[in-house]
């Protein structure tokens, strides 16, 4: 099989909600991160097949296929196609798992794959509820094939957390430490500098704005998201705006235009799990991975794996067996916030980032998505000892 070669991956910096990017427009949020991967690479536009982008909610301004848009927005070549993806918080992480089947196919030898997300713009779940205007309530309940197998009750990522964290047996406390640990990871990789080789401007603006001064003191006033329940805010992801592109390549492309490559893609798959609990997909999803390359957990260097809420990781970390000093060891989306169409490319780019900063072999990606998916993406870095 051809191999998909990692040439470069960035991000920009993340803005909180109505922060400083909620008043950039989506595309030319997009455009910025385009903008910064083709001056890093030096790839010349026009050789590019596909530029496959994720984003979430998909309406107003982005709508009308943002992945095409924000490529023209750069001034990118107009017969360069775009298009959009939608695998919720996972989108552009299947992105590039979709661009790197393209090319281990041998049907493309050069991809942009991207990410971008205004939800200070487009609030969280915006194209759910924008049917409610024609009598649509949920986009599940109400089709008699759902309601018969999974009835009318709540579907969220929040019921979710909260089933996770009861079969698991999370308590508040053992999520709250988690939120810590990620601030403060946080905190000490925007100190130490390890974001800045990752990170492209949008004008200015080049520091992460999410991760914050806390406490678990703090934490322990704070109210349940509802009645009963063991989430708080400061366990949940933030609300983020921001975007994320990577440059893959065959190695006929590397050759032809003088790139220089990174790391290799080792592995994509998905998975799907139960739907009401939502967010336990990657469970199976990295025992599917494992099994499929013979690799196990102990093998990978680097894991980042998104914090949609804590009990995710916990759960995770329980049945995976991981070292959690491995995991998010930047911190998470707890702190750095979850800008969902572009989270899945942006941890890819801290992935290929820290793996080499820690000088290691493997590392894997993995995100819990709306429907109870969850893709994997495990990458080699080149010139790793084996």
């Amino acid at each position: 099989m051809r191999q998909a070669y990692v040439i470069d991956a960035v991000r920009t910096a993340v803005g909180k909600r109505g922060g400083a990017l909620a008043e950039v427009h989506p595309a030319d949020l997009g455009a910025a991160a385009l903008r910064g991967l083709v001056e890093r690479t030096g790839i010349d536009p026009a050789v590019v097949d596909d530029v496959i982008v994720g984003c979430v909610d998909n309406i107003g301004p982005q709508a009308g296929n943002i992945g095409r848009t924000m490529w023209l927005t750069a001034g990118y070549p107009e017969d360069v196609p775009g298009v959009t993806v939608d695998r919720q918080c996972g989108s552009s992480q299947q992105a590039i798992n979709f661009g790197a089947q393209a090319i281990m196919s041998g049907t493309a030898e050069v991809i942009v794959a991207a990410g971008v997300q205004n939800m200070s713009a487009i609030p969280i779940s915006a194209a759910m509820l924008a049917g409610k205007e024609y009598g649509f309530d949920s986009p599940f309940v109400g089709a008699t094939g759902w309601d018969s197998r999974y009835g009318t009750g709540e579907v969220s990522q929040f019921r979710g957390a909260e089933l996770i964290a009861e079969k698991w047996g999370i308590t508040r406390e053992d999520m709250e430490r988690w939120a810590l640990r990620s601030h403060e990871r946080a905190r000490a990789a925007i100190a130490g500098g390890r974001f800045e080789a990752e990170i492209v401007p949008v004008g200015e603006f080049t520091v992460d704005q999410g991760p914050r001064e806390t406490s678990l003191e703090k934490m322990a006033t704070l109210p349940p998201l509802g009645e009963g329940s063991p989430l708080t805010a400061a366990v949940a992801s933030q609300i983020s705006d921001g975007a994320s592109a990577t440059l893959l390549a065959s190695e006929w492309a590397v050759r032809e235009y003088g790139l220089t490559p990174r790391a290799r893609i080792h592995h994509v798959s998905a998975r799907g799990a139960d739907p009401i609990f939502m967010l336990s997909a990657p469970i199976p999803a990295t025992q599917w991975a494992l099994e499929k390359t013979g690799l196990t957990i102990d093998d990978i260097d680097v894991i980042e794996i998104n914090e949609a809420f804590a009990p995710v990781v916990l759960a995770w970390i329980k049945e995976i067996g991981a070292d959690p000093a491995k995991v998010n060891v930047n911190g998470g989306a707890i702190a750095l916030g979850h800008p969902l169409g572009a989270t899945g490319a942006k941890l890819f780019a801290t992935l290929v980032h820290e793996l080499e900063r820690v000088n290691g072999r493997y590392g894997l990606l993995t995100i819990c998505e709306g429907g109870g998916t969850a893709n994997v993406t495990i990458i080699e870095r080149l010139g790793a000892a084996e």
